[in-house]
């Protein structure tokens, strides 16, 4: 492994780490605290709007300072998303997201460093998690292999 790869390996290591603490620290890791969050007309328990408003405050004041320098500490290059578009698949993916996040309580985050504590309805959930990430890679490509050997126009 190059010693750039090691360095954007334990980059990403040390990232993460801190993102799951503040995850465990603002209770975010605990399914009853989204919950309460999507719970509007009971007992609803805000917090979630002061993790949310914290993560755009240091997202905001941190793109700013990132992009001051021209490029990564560790990279040629700023990687980032091209598309602009909201189509159909973005949608649906939001949906999914959405009644996934309400059932379980656990979005993809908090799901991965609650793995820790060791509950197998956790573990439960991080592995259809994987299993549902699987399938769409599947269902892309063999899409797009199915595009590509239709003639032009048939698409």
């Amino acid at each position: 492994m190059s010693s750039d790869r090691l360095r954007q390996s334990v980059a990403g290591l040390i990232t993460g780490f801190l993102f799951g603490l503040g995850l465990c620290l603002a209770g975010m890791t605990r399914p009853a605290v989204i919950l309460g969050f999507l719970d509007v007309a009971g007992n609803w328990n805000p917090a979630l709007v002061f993790v949310m408003a914290g993560g755009v405050t240091v997202t905001f004041f941190g793109y700013r300072l990132a992009f001051r320098r021209g490029k990564p500490l560790w990279a040629e290059s700023f990687s980032l998303p091209t598309a602009r578009a909201i189509d159909r698949p973005l949608l649906l993916g939001a949906v999914i997201f959405g009644i996934g996040w309400g059932l379980a309580g656990y979005c993809p985050g908090p799901a991965v460093t609650s793995l820790a504590g060791g509950r197998a309805g956790v573990g439960v959930f991080v592995i259809a998690m994987i299993g549902g990430m699987v399938v769409m890679r599947w269902l892309r490509k063999s899409r797009s292999a199915n595009v590509a050997l239709k003639p032009a126009g048939q698409e």
